[in-house]
């Protein structure tokens, strides 16, 4: 299959611009729900994980329901009677929940500066990952481009200093230090699985939400497991949904879709594109931080930033072209 068509290219940016506004919203929404202080319990990360991946996959076997007139034998063919190919998804779904927790764990601890800048490492090690695994090769202005990417984000989100920024100053070192490692182990763990899945849904004729599915039942069952776990008492106590309120509940729903969005993104375009839509969110995210939340002041770095990112996009984005004639099989 040749992913050259007009409708292929046009799902393709409809789908990275729907992934920038997912992944503005959710960062900014997630942020504020770990630091909101309310009466009573915070709730449960690893219960907005589990109830993340519930949500994922009604809405994909909805949709599956919706292409096959209602019918459920797909979902039998597919999933019942090809035990083989579903287990495929265990990997990358234990790894996907491990980075789901660590992403909550890092919004917890740092500020979301210095959480947008850090995670923006995940475009290089899904960029080794790829030639690793999947064999891509890529060129010297696409390797320039992804520097030019790292160097641009980085001055974007350079933190300044500034007499009432007394958050950053009431961040223990220690915190400081569980934020980072878990930023870190989340890079990783996204390129390594983000790779992963996109070799099994560019090797497979299975529809991506039956994928998406089988995804998803073993997301739910390591997120249980590990929520009983780690939460086990919290949840006997006070019951799973402790602290749930309509922030809580955008924030699942933000998540649900973008693991949505992602699929039909690797699908259809692959994960260092991804990375680009990733990154030019956090360029939205400071501009409505700056004209709506006005607790952000733009400078000449972070101008700098924003020309050195849509430079890296362009250059990376020509270079992709000539590549593409070639064809990308799946």
């Amino acid at each position: 299959m040749v992913l050259s068509s007009p409708h292929s290219s046009r799902l393709k940016y409809l789908s990275l611009g729907v992934l920038v506004l997912q992944t503005t919203s959710l960062v900014l929404t997630m942020r504020y729900s770990r630091t909101l202080k309310e009466d009573g319990p915070r709730y449960l990360a690893s219960s907005a994980v589990v109830s993340a991946e519930v949500l994922k996959i009604f809405a994909c076997t909805l949709l599956v329901f919706i292409e096959n007139n209602f019918s459920v034998q797909l979902l039998k063919e597919e999933i019942v009677n090809k035990p083989v190919e579903t287990m495929k998804l265990a990997i990358p779904a234990v790894i996907y929940t491990l980075q789901n927790n660590l992403l909550y764990v890092a919004l917890s601890n740092l500020d979301a500066a210095t959480y947008q800048v850090t995670y923006q490492l995940k475009i290089l090690t899904t960029a080794l990952f790829s030639v690793s695994m999947l064999g891509k090769r890529l060129g010297f202005y696409q390797w320039l481009s992804l520097l030019c990417l790292m160097a641009g984000v980085t001055l974007v989100q350079w933190p300044t200093e500034s007499e009432g920024d007394s958050e950053q100053k009431i961040l223990s070192a220690s915190s400081q230090f569980v934020g980072l490692m878990a930023v870190l182990m989340a890079c990783v763990s996204s390129g390594f699985a983000g790779v992963y899945f996109e070799k099994i849904l560019k090797e497979t004729k299975q529809s991506v939400w039956v994928r998406n599915i089988q995804l998803g039942l073993f997301g739910f069952l390591f997120g249980f497991v590990g929520m009983i776990v780690y939460d086990g008492q919290r949840v006997r106590q006070s019951g799973m949904f402790q602290g749930y309120n309509t922030i809580t509940c955008t924030v699942v729903g933000l998540q649900a879709l973008g693991g949505l969005v992602i699929a039909v993104v690797i699908k259809y375009a692959d994960n260092i594109l991804k990375g680009f839509a990733t990154s030019l969110s956090i360029i939205v995210s400071t501009l409505i931080s700056y004209y709506l939340l006005e607790d952000f002041n733009p400078t000449g770095v972070f101008f700098l930033g924003a020309v050195l990112v849509i430079a890296a996009t362009f250059l990376y984005s020509n270079e992709h072209k000539p590549a593409s004639s070639s064809a990308i099989k799946i």
